[in-house]
């Protein structure tokens, strides 16, 4: 299986807009090798524009491109543009509804050796509560070029997150890609799985690792956190009577809280949340953070049979 970051598919996608899309520009907050925007702006250095250590500046300059008629696309460290520049994205992008691309690079825990400062656990959190914004977190590095492409033409504010680490490469170019449609990975009727980002293929580890114990566990990638796909988690919900949501980022506001509100509104289960308890990341290895946080597919596995223990007493 090939492994590959995240980021990669993003840098790709962006390469293939400027060919196609002139309205395409870029901008970076002097990060551009390590958001892969390097090879749009070696490519087309007159749609390219870096702004130095500014995120706040960088997501204004954005908006006003776009106001322009341009379709930029700011990149940055996921915890420096989602953090620094919440005002701005909040008043000068979403407040207006101005088609600015987000591109947080760099998410999770997976920026292991750069520490807790630069690890974006919340961005989650404050993106899905900004008015308008969209929020899409790939699987993989073939979804990130999907999600690229398909965002161009997505009227309104849009956040990417993205990854550093390399990661497998789980979907194929043929599978579908909508912005606001999960798509089911594996079928079962025991417990459903729904994850996103590079925690899907754990969470397909995990489903693999039930089914020996016959386990029948459905596995649902949502890359859309915001518009979640509401029917195919109460649908879920409702065949399985059960939900483990798994998501590298903090259990408070993250993917966890958008599937529990759509579910107790309509179809409430038992569920559990395996993601970043309330703390801050911490410097190591990508797969050590991983193991450290709990958010192997042992530990979903084990999530799955908790809330199946559950099931068996309603």
């Amino acid at each position: 299986m090939d492994l590959k970051p995240t980021r990669d598919g993003f840098g790709e996608g962006l390469l293939e807009l400027g060919k196609t899309r002139p309205e395409v520009v870029a901008l970076s907050g002097d990060l551009e090798d390590s958001a892969r925007a390097i090879w749009f702006k070696k490519e087309f250095p007159q749609r390219f524009f870096s702004v130095g250590i500014a995120e706040q500046d960088m997501v204004g300059t954005a908006a006003g491109l776009a106001m322009a008629g341009k379709i930029p696309f700011a990149c940055s460290f996921s915890q420096f543009v989602t953090g620094k520049a919440l005002e701005q994205l909040r008043v000068m992008v979403c407040y207006q509804r101005l088609n600015v691309k987000i591109v947080g690079s760099h998410g999770g825990l997976s920026v292991g050796a750069d520490g807790a400062t630069a690890e974006a656990l919340e961005e989650f959190t404050h993106m899905r509560a900004l008015p308008f914004m969209t929020v899409i977190v790939p699987c993989d590095a073939l979804e990130a070029k999907k999600a690229t492409l398909a965002c161009v033409d997505y009227p309104g504010p849009v956040f990417l997150r993205l990854g550093r680490a390399p990661v497998p490469v789980i979907t194929k170019p043929a599978d579908p890609f909508r912005i606001g449609q999960a798509n089911v990975l594996r079928d079962g009727d025991d417990v459903t799985l729904v994850a996103c980002g590079i925690l899907v293929a754990h969470a397909l580890q995990a489903a693999e690792e039930l089914a020996k114990e016959g386990i029948a566990a459905r596995v649902i990638n949502v890359h859309t956190l915001k518009p979640i796909d509401r029917d195919a988690l109460v649908k879920a919900a409702k065949e399985t009577g059960a939900v483990v949501t798994i998501e590298e980022h903090t259990v408070i506001g993250g993917l966890g809280s958008a599937v529990a509100e759509v579910l107790v509104q309509s179809h409430p289960v038992p569920m559990r949340f395996v993601g970043v308890e309330d703390r801050f990341g911490t410097s190591g290895d990508p797969t050590e953070l991983l193991k450290a946080f709990h958010l192997m597919p042992g530990d979903i596995a084990k999530a799955a049979r908790e809330i199946l223990r559950v099931k068996e007493t309603l």
